[in-house]
């Protein structure tokens, strides 16, 4: 059983940056591809991010690249999300997801673990 813990999300204003992190626990960190994904209120479940296990391929959502970064950690088992020039509609709880497959997808449904979200807000 995989344990994901989100944590570095806050409060912003509009141009600003911040950076989330994922730490994870409980599994073999290596074999999970690893994404990033946000709900807003009254919104469906929306990819942000992805990373695949070795940490040498990534994948965004189109409404964040450019702007966000997402990497790996293998030493400390953490993925992070770099977010900057954020936007209002950037607002959301953000959450991170674990895949067994080698480099995810895009869909929520297929991953098997998730942390309990960490709230961002953009101010404008």
């Amino acid at each position: 059983q995989v344990q994901l813990v989100e944590s570095g999300g806050g409060l912003v204003q509009a141009g600003g940056s911040l950076r989330l992190s994922c730490a994870a626990s409980g599994g073999t960190f290596r074999r999970y591809a690893m994404a990033w994904f946000r709900q807003a209120p009254g919104k469906e479940r929306e990819f942000v991010a992805r990373v695949n296990t070795s940490g040498g391929s990534t994948y965004y959502g189109d409404p964040v690249k450019g702007r966000f970064t997402m990497s790996r950690d293998t030493v400390k088992n953490t993925v992070y999300l770099q977010m900057n020039s954020l936007k209002p509609e950037d607002t959301a709880v953000y959450y991170c997801a674990s895949t067994t497959t080698f480099s995810g997808t895009h869909y929520s449904s297929d991953y098997l673990y998730w942390g309990q979200g960490t709230q961002v807000t953009v101010s404008s």
